[in-house]
């Protein structure tokens, strides 16, 4: 259902290679759970940011983690995340086609207003938080 490509926004992306409908759960992220500690001092040197915090730990997704750690920043996103009981779940935010990007809106993350956006959205904030 999911594959990873080259992203008209950033490097690599996930694409969906058939119809998701509207609030359907997508998947879950995966990778190394690590302390938040841990995890932010992670983020500080990777260039691509993979951390999710879930509260009491995080998840690193460049270690043994699945094609969510590809999920592309858009101001206009087409996923949303649900963060409960431990876990990152992604659902579609609407119907999507075959061949789509999914997007996610990062929202606050350690990027701080330094990183431009790319998602070329009407809508785009130009930096992401």
């Amino acid at each position: 259902m999911l594959i990873t490509g080259k992203s008209r926004i950033h490097g690599i992306g996930v694409f969906t290679d058939a119809p998701i409908r509207a609030r359907t759960k997508i998947g879950e992220y995966t990778g190394e759970r690590v302390s938040v500690r841990e995890g932010r001092r992670r983020a500080k040197k990777q260039r691509c940011i993979t951390i999710v915090e879930l509260g009491d730990f995080a998840i690193d997704g460049s270690v043994d983690g699945g094609p969510f750690r590809f999920l592309n920043h858009s101001c206009e996103p087409n996923v949303f995340i649900r963060i409960a009981h431990g876990r990152a779940e992604f659902y579609a935010l609407r119907n999507l086609r075959p061949g789509e990007e999914l997007t996610l809106n990062y929202g606050e993350s350690h990027h701080n207003g330094e990183v431009p956006c790319r998602c070329g959205s009407a809508k785009c904030q130009k930096f992401l938080e």
